[in-house]
């Protein structure tokens, strides 16, 4: 029985709709509690699906749905080639709506029920993490980052990062989903969802914690939207030299502060040095320039004391698609003509670099970088005891961006048990320590200034840095497992339907064919 044009007209727009109702759970809305039901009306619109080829549309619409929604912000910069972006990213729903549909649809047995509250999660995460390839955009918007501020996925957090947050979120959706529409499975998602109560209890009560090691002070300085490098670094000078007796260990300027190479402008690089002078404390300052002596322009982390540079700069490796870089610019160079793209491609780095800051060791990372859990993990294993962000948001100062940047911070934190220092030329700047705790003052969109810290360190190896993405692992190895066994018993069927002994034995009764 086909559906007609009007009906599936209709349901296409619920599917894009189910699948934009997630984004309320990340900042700025940051209703947290909404992502354990968020996904349910769009699972349920995939279990009615007429067909798999149609629950794949629909997964694809929501797919669509859910980019546009959690990457909003982004219209002004990309115009409408947002909505070709998120069209073909939306494609990597496809085969998870196909899933929900194949486990859900009808009246599942509980086995099968509970399969999916294992399956749905496994196949989500695999799309989270194709999407966090850096070239498709990165990891922005994974399910899991939606609960920064909630300390038992903190905790999960450090067990199986991001990943292990993802997957708990998505199964406690797919068991309320049963159990609001599979009432002969109803048994089967209570026992599920009590599981998914139990995880987060006992990752509270068993999950080894870090060993506090000290506190460091640290001032974040806060420029806010300034036009021109000359106004920003003079902005970041003056407001740097009122920290002068707040007896700080580190000041910390934002992404793109110095735009200027300092090898160029000695005068500059003077002025950083007798700033660093009067505050008793080294910079962390970024430049975003063309070098001396190499092509094109990088962003860099430069650590500045009172005699100068410090040691070895900090290159950003992974850039902003179409911000920084345009992919494939041949091909969509046109971008840069209908909105804010690169006219010029960003150059990358090749190595993390950690800073001694004193008697601590510094991981820098900038701005985007900060999404990537294998990145500040890489900089916890090189010895790293605190992980700085420096980021701006100029561009997106009055949207939900600046907010769920700075949420990044906390899960940094939970999965290294290192403290992070997310500090903004422009957004919002915040701290928080090794458990993903918020610590001290958070300066808004709104806030021109400096803030102090008196960042606990911690030492000890999280679950997560020691065993690294075991969860993406589990999840591959439950999709292949499930898939082998579903061609197995495909096997076993016959080209019948049916079990190859039944099959026999229809065979054996068939009338045989009369004879001429």
């Amino acid at each position: 029985m086909r559906m007609a044009v009007g009906s599936r007209g209709r349901r296409g727009a619920l599917a894009v709709a189910a699948g934009a109702l997630p984004a309320l759970a990340f900042p700025a809305p940051s209703l947290w509690w909404w992502a354990y039901a968020a996904l349910v009306p769009w699972l349920l619109l995939l279990r009615t699906a007429e067909s798999g080829r149609r629950a794949a549309v629909e997964g694809w619409l929501g797919g669509v749905g859910f980019l546009l929604a959690t990457h909003h912000w982004l219209a002004p910069s990309l115009h409408v080639f947002i909505v070709v972006v998120t069209a073909l990213m939306g494609l990597l729903w496809a085969p998870w709506g196909w899933l929900v549909r194949r486990l859900l649809a009808d009246a599942p047995t509980p086995g099968r029920a509970l399969a999916a509250v294992a399956l749905v999660p496994s196949a989500w995460l695999v799309i989270e993490l194709v999407r966090s390839w850096e070239y498709l955009g990165g990891p922005w918007a994974l399910l899991g980052a939606s609960q920064w501020q909630v300390p038992p996925a903190l905790r999960l957090a450090s067990l199986g990062g991001v990943w292990l947050v993802t997957v708990w979120v998505v199964a406690a959706n797919t068991a309320l989903a049963v159990l609001v529409a599979v009432p002969r499975a109803r048994r089967a998602a209570v026992a599920a969802a009590v599981v998914c109560a139990l995880v987060p209890a006992a990752a509270w009560a068993w999950t080894p914690l870090p060993r506090p090691s000290g506190t460091v002070r640290v001032a974040v300085v806060q420029p806010g939207v300034v036009v021109g490098p000359d106004a920003r670094f003079d902005t970041g000078e003056r407001l740097t030299r009122a920290l002068a007796d707040r007896e700080v260990d580190l000041v910390v300027w934002g992404e793109s502060s110095v735009g200027y190479d300092l090898d160029d402008r000695p005068d500059l690089r003077e002025r950083l040095a007798a700033l660093s002078a009067r505050v008793g404390a080294p910079l962390l300052v970024n430049v975003d320039a063309r070098r001396s002596g190499r092509p094109g322009i990088f962003k860099s982390s430069v650590l500045v004391g009172a005699d100068g540079p410090i040691g070895d700069r900090y290159d950003k490796m992974r850039l902003v698609p179409f911000g920084e870089y345009v992919p494939a610019r041949s091909l969509l160079g046109w971008a840069t003509a209908v909105g804010r793209a690169a006219d010029e491609d960003r150059r990358r780095g090749d190595a993390p670099v950690v800073m001694a800051v004193g008697g601590v060791r510094v991981g820098p990372l900038v701005c985007f970088e900060s999404a990537f859990p294998d990145m500040s993990r890489a900089l916890v294993r090189d010895g790293a005891e605190l992980l700085v962000a420096q980021s701006a948001t100029s561009s997106f100062q009055e949207s939900w961006a600046p907010p769920q940047h700075a949420s990044l911070a906390a899960l940094r934190a939970a999965e290294g048990w290192r403290p992070v220092a997310h500090a903004t030329l422009t957004g919002v700047s915040a701290v928080h320590g090794p458990r993903g705790e918020p610590v001290g003052e958070r300066l808004g969109t709104d806030r021109v200034g400096s803030a102090v810290h008196e960042v606990p360190l911690a030492s000890g190896t999280s679950p997560y840095v020691r065993f690294g993405d075991w969860t993406v692992a589990a999840a591959l190895g439950s999709l292949l497992l499930a898939a082998a066994v579903s061609a197995a018993r495909r096997a076993r069927r016959g080209p019948y339907g049916e079990g190859r002994p039944r099959a026999r034995e229809a065979a054996a009764t068939r009338p045989a064919p009369a004879r001429r």
